[in-house]
């Protein structure tokens, strides 16, 4: 297989696109979240490791250029090390990685994350890794974590290098593969291709997602506090379709700066709307994805291994050693959700990742020599070399089955 199947099949995709305006009116607490997001673009200075290397740019090509990540990777209070850990699992010098710890983490937590991230001479010769200095409070059930996605997103697009997908992950998610094997099987796919779980079949949570109305005081006051429910309740719109699905996504650069240049009225209207949603992270990208010109460029996957319940409730199954067999199968190069130092993550550092504890996921880019156990990633090497493992093969054959023909137009927007 399969680069050669994959490309043609992606080169006879076509994406036709459709312009749709809309424009709504909501109430005036709606307007908050626009105006916090205008405002602290400025405010989010991000701590930097120092460095003086110039990033090269993408190519404009389409197939076949290597191609480069955006990753927000976000925690809590206790997620330090669990973020550093991530960070070192999806490491690629070629990447921009900005490390988020809400305002619920202390400060002396958020500043071991700088020294670390100071400390190593890798970070600093590629520059790519930035910590939020000024974080923002988060309410995981209303639309502050689409104002810290939105703010993140600002931050990365300022930076020197290009990149070419956004995605977001939490210290509770793991990569099962490396990221060698994602770059190189992304750079035979559309830059415009966007990865989102969506569905306008909503059920059960028109009535307890979309009609009911909350206020979340993350976006006013400076203590933590459960969201305000509204005695009202809100009729389903009629000028646009709602989509719901996962709050993960991976999603292009191209869609990003649709959402926050704002040359078209239809993300900031759905912001204002999404501001009184409830869990608006699991819908915001969905609605504007899927009302826009943008919306024959989804595949229906979050590129997540994720178990739920049955009936879900509202975290997934925590996964461990008996479901590892099923995330390697899976193809998925993410899963989550995992506890903190499950013996399962060791098992995918080594079988899968190849990575010793504390170092970084072995690549091309760190074929430095090993001597006596010295760690080989500790020089950067080249940055363009890509060296693909068996990872690769299992993304290849999960992106086959997402564009087949009975999965791939069926699935848009639907």
């Amino acid at each position: 297989m399969h680069r050669g199947i994959l490309t043609e099949m992606l080169k006879k995709k076509i994406f036709p696109f459709s312009e749709k305006w809309v424009v709504i009116l909501i109430g005036c607490s709606a307007v908050v979240i626009s105006l916090l997001f205008l405002v602290n673009l400025g405010r989010w200075a991000p701590s930097a490791a120092s460095g003086t290397g110039e990033p090269e740019k993408s190519s404009d090509s389409g197939f076949l250029s290597t191609p480069r990540f955006a990753y927000l990777i976000t925690g809590t209070k206790g997620d330090g090390q669990r973020v550093m850990r991530l960070l070192r699992a999806v490491y690629h010098p070629r990447n921009l990685y900005l490390l988020h710890l809400d305002r619920e983490a202390p400060a002396s937590e958020r500043l071991d994350l700088v020294r670390v991230v100071k400390s190593e001479g890798v970070f600093r010769k590629a520059d790519n890794v930035r910590v939020v200095g000024k974080p923002n409070r988060i309410t995981y059930m209303g639309p502050t974590m689409i104002a810290c996605t939105l703010h993140a997103v600002a931050i990365l697009m300022r930076q020197k290098r290009d990149w070419d997908w956004f995605i977001n992950l939490s210290a509770s998610d793991y990569p099962l593969m490396s990221q060698d094997d994602l770059l190189h099987v992304f750079s035979y796919l559309p830059r415009d291709l966007n990865f989102i779980e969506h569905t306008s079949n909503i059920g059960w949570k028109e009535h307890q997602r979309a009609r009911p109305i909350i206020v979340d005081p993350g976006l006013y006051h400076l203590n933590k506090s459960d969201i305000f429910w509204a005695t009202q309740r809100r009729i389903m719109p009629s000028s646009f379709k709602l989509f719901m699905g996962s709050a993960w996504v991976v999603l292009s650069r191209s869609f990003m700066e649709f959402c926050i240049w704002g040359w078209d009225n239809l993300p900031r209207t759905l912001l204002m709307y999404y501001t009184n949603f409830l869990s608006s992270p699991e819908g915001y990208f969905h609605t504007v994805i899927c009302n826009s010109k943008y919306q024959n460029t989804t595949l229906n996957s979050d590129l997540h291994y994720i178990l739920w319940h049955n009936p879900p409730r509202q975290h997934p199954i925590s996964l461990s050693l008996k479901h590892y067999e099923g995330m390697v199968e899976s193809g998925a190069p993410f899963a989550r959700k995992f506890l903190k130092n499950d013996p399962v993550i060791d098992k995918i550092d080594e079988e899968l990742l190849g990575r010793a504890r504390g170092r970084f996921t072995p690549g091309g880019w760190c074929t430095g020599r090993s001597v006596l156990g010295s760690n080989r990633c500790s020089v950067l090497v080249n940055q363009d070399l890509i060296r693909p493992g068996s990872g690769s093969k299992r993304l290849e054959k999960l992106l086959l089955k997402l564009l087949s023909p009975e999965n791939f137009r069926p699935q848009q927007c639907k």
